[in-house]
């Protein structure tokens, strides 16, 4: 996973523990009170739901297109290279045969 993905996951992960405890703090406030306050915390709420609904919604393309970009590449490799891409297959297969075969 390259970096600019592993900060993105990581802002997704702070705008969702922001949105978390402003609805916690919501819950609390709508149970001792009404009126301003409680407009001003469904606002922020709100804000925050917006900022990680689009910060998702660019993760995901960024996603998409570094594999389809894999995928391509992995491709081109093996049309390049049938022979090396079999040997690499039956390698995986028997490393995968053998440590199965240990249980």
């Amino acid at each position: 996973m390259t970096s600019e993905a592993n900060v993105s996951k990581d802002k997704i992960v702070q705008d969702f523990k922001t949105v978390y405890s402003d609805v916690e703090e919501l819950l609390r406030a709508t149970a001792s009170q009404t009126g301003e306050k409680i407009g001003i915390l469904r606002e922020r709420l709100q804000e925050h739901m917006h900022k990680a609904k689009d910060r998702l919604a660019d993760t995901k393309e960024v996603v998409i297109d570094k594999t389809k970009q894999a995928a391509k590449v992995t491709d081109e490799y093996v049309h390049d290279n049938p022979w090396h891409a079999v040997g690499i297959a039956a390698g995986v297969g028997l490393v995968i045969g053998l440590l199965i075969g240990r249980r």
